[in-house]
């Protein structure tokens, strides 16, 4: 044998070994170390091979069987009929040639009729009932021998226990045990809240939870079934010549059967169900990552026979992986809108789902952690529709000494700005503390700064800070106060007079109040009831800035996490120099004389407010009451000692009437105010 002989019988036998490996991780430890699109490419590559070099062929070769060895802690089924895998077409062209394949064999071209349904991702599963009784369930295993698996089949709501109808005497029903996707998403979190480990796909899930040595584990699993072909029968009378119509017969014996399963007639029409199914793919509630043709005639079926690990009468048309295999090069750190600091890894590009991707989130660093993750590895990436590629898994065997693998070092200042970066316990995202400077949060920063409830600057639109910042006339809020008519109107739209407008606006919006400026700085968590309750128990700036954890959980309706976002917010640096910045441009507010504790003429009494406030606006009248002691509330009790009701009061208003609270109108808040001095 010559050397290149040598190489490719080495190289077949590499391949091989590569596939048994993955056969027994997919099928025997229901833990896949690779997506089906790089099983895929390896097994027709092995094929290929071994057709080119037959003299190579072997019995045992993973071309020639379906799936792995059954587990030995269950017991094992042979299957009467053979349980074999489908081969996989993967392109219009290659579907045309599988008709063709089935004109040569029947040596007739006559348009042939097909049946088609989705490839479910769950588990194939063969169960025989004896009349019209459950008796037994087992996987497909290797394609003879399975497990059984008839105590945990049993649990699954959707699969009968007894047929309906009119049903042969022994039949054995093929079909796929999946989990629903959201069952899944349900499943991952209860895992996740029990500190277990999380399933990669609906498929491991399924799998999982299927092959349990305790029934009970399987009957909490959200598990469902579609039959999808029959097996063993007797007597065979009464059955069904057409797979689609047999399919029907299952149905009325009480299976359930994928609705969307249909009877079409040549490749055109078969092309069109794969468009069609595919369109609706991510409106399914479950998984699927292909389409299966059959044809329909059992007789023609009979006919055409089999090759040794699939039928020449049916094929998988596969849909673009959705998983893919890949390197990760390198993680760049992201910082979004609100400062949250994202991990992003730059891959290896590679095709996902018909879509070029060389970026996949990590989203965290806790995920970073749960992957065992690092630049360099081989990983599996997964893109759904839509949603944007995530790594799922490492690929550890490809760990070597060479790889030249890296730890993934997550930043302790913000990648944009240099601030500190900021994890509050018990949450999952780091973030930047540099409100008031970070580039990446400059533009939402500003918009909030000017809005109505906070500084409330006239004309300053989104549009206009999104044009300030892109011309770099503003860094910050504070610079929003040395604007000119001139810089102004350098920008789109902008004449003398909306500039003029524009910088008188920012003047006027200068007298606000302590309130509302610690409102506009938008501090994490710290909204209007909040910056108002600070600025009344504090009254000063300064009391707030310099105020401790301890001094500030005492304010009411600030927690832990809130005051850890108001010490992390004040101690930046950048931040204590923008808000100078402000105060240098002329921002004041009045100084605020709350009443003592004792001297608080509505102290314990509860207002609710509803309906529309013209004079004051329910913000300002809120402050007020508060000013005064009372505490107010968003919904109506029997506790509620009185509701404020402006125009278009609604169901409030009905209630606290129903409760006999009493109701005042926006004229006798105002006089109540007035009485007190308030306003």
């Amino acid at each position: 044998m010559n050397d290149s002989l040598n190489q490719i019988k080495q190289q077949i036998s590499e391949l091989r070994s590569l596939l048994e490996d993955y056969n027994y991780q997919y099928y025997v430890m229901d833990n896949p170390s690779v997506p089906d699109a790089e099983y895929d490419r390896v097994m027709r590559e092995l094929i290929s091979l071994e057709k080119a070099h037959p003299e190579f062929q072997s019995p045992d070769s993973p071309s020639q069987k379906v799936g792995g060895e059954a587990l030995s802690v269950f017991e094992q089924v042979e299957h009467r009929v053979p349980m074999l895998s489908l081969d996989n077409v993967f392109s219009d062209d290659e579907l045309k040639a599988f008709e063709q394949r089935i004109f040569d064999r029947l040596k007739n071209n006559q348009a042939i009729e097909f049946s088609c349904e989705p490839k479910l991702d769950g588990l194939a599963i063969s169960i025989l009932y004896r009349e019209g009784k459950l008796v037994q369930a087992a996987t497909r295993g290797d394609g003879r021998i399975g497990e059984n698996v008839t105590d945990n089949i049993k649990t699954i709501r959707a699969i009968p226990l007894k047929l309906r109808g009119d049903y042969p005497a022994e039949l054995e029903v093929r079909g796929e045990v999946f989990m629903p996707k959201t069952g899944f998403e349900k499943l991952n979190e209860q895992q996740k809240e029990k500190g277990n480990k999380v399933f990669a796909n609906p498929r491991n899930a399924a799998a999982g939870s299927l092959r349990q040595l305790d029934s009970k584990i399987t009957a909490a699993r959200p598990l469902a079934f579609y039959a999808y072909s029959m097996g063993y029968f007797e007597p065979e009378s009464d059955i069904a010549n057409s797979h689609f119509e047999r399919m029907m017969q299952l149905k009325n014996w009480g299976l359930p059967v994928c609705p969307v399963i249909k009877k079409v007639t040549g490749s055109q029409a078969l092309a069109e169900y794969y468009d069609w199914i595919g369109e609706q793919r991510n409106s399914l509630s479950y998984e699927i990552d292909g389409v299966v043709y059959k044809v329909d005639s059992i007789e023609l079926q009979q006919n055409l026979g089999f090759v040794a690990r699939a039928p020449r009468w049916a094929t998988a048309h596969k849909f673009p992986a959705q998983e893919e295999i890949t390197q990760l090069l390198d993680v760049e750190f992201q910082v979004g809108r609100t400062g949250a600091i994202t991990p992003v890894a730059r891959l290896q590009p590679v095709s996902v789902g018909g879509v070029t991707v060389s970026n996949a989130t990590l989203h965290n660093a806790d995920e970073i952690a749960r992957l065992q993750i690092k630049i360099g590895d081989t990983v599996i990436i997964r893109r759904a529709g839509d949603v944007i590629p995530q790594v799922v898994s490492v690929v550890e065997e490809k760990r070597t000494e060479a790889a030249n693998l890296r730890e993934i070092e997550f930043p302790t200042e913000c990648p944009v700005c240099g601030s500190q970066v900021e994890r509050i316990e018990d949450e999952a995202i780091t973030r930047c503390s540099g409100g008031l400077i970070c580039g990446a949060q400059l533009k939402e920063s500003i918009k909030h700064f000017a809005s109505r409830k906070a500084l409330d600057v006239d004309g300053l639109g989104n549009k206009i800070v999104e044009a300030l910042v892109d011309l770099e006339l503003i860094k910050n809020p504070a610079d929003l106060f040395s604007l000119t008519v001139e810089q102004i109107t350098t920008m789109d739209r902008m004449g003398d007079k909306s500039a003029l407008n524009l910088v008188n606006a920012l003047d006027k919006a200068k007298q606000t109040t302590l309130a509302k400026f610690l409102y506009a700085l938008g501090i994490r968590e710290v909204g209007e009831a909040t910056a108002n309750n600070l600025a009344l128990h504090f009254k000063s700036l300064d009391a707030v800035k310099n105020a401790n954890y301890d001094q500030l959980i005492e304010v009411s309706d600030i927690g832990k996490i809130v005051a850890e976002h108001i010490v992390s917010f004040f101690a930046e640096e950048h931040n204590q120099t923008v808000i100078q910045a402000l105060l240098d441009a002329g921002i004041s507010w009045p100084q605020i004389e709350t009443l003592s504790v004792d001297e608080q003429p509505l102290k314990d009494q509860i207002y609710v407010l509803t309906g529309t406030l013209t004079t004051m606006g329910r913000n300002d009248a809120k402050a007020h009451l508060q000013n005064l002691g009372a505490k107010v509330t968003g919904s109506v009790s029997a506790k509620t000692h009185y509701l404020v009701a402006g125009e278009s009061a609604g169901s409030k208003l009905t209630k606290a009437q129903d409760l006999g609270v009493e109701v005042l109108t926006e004229d006798d808040l105002t006089q109540l105010l007035q009485t007190y001095g308030a306003i």
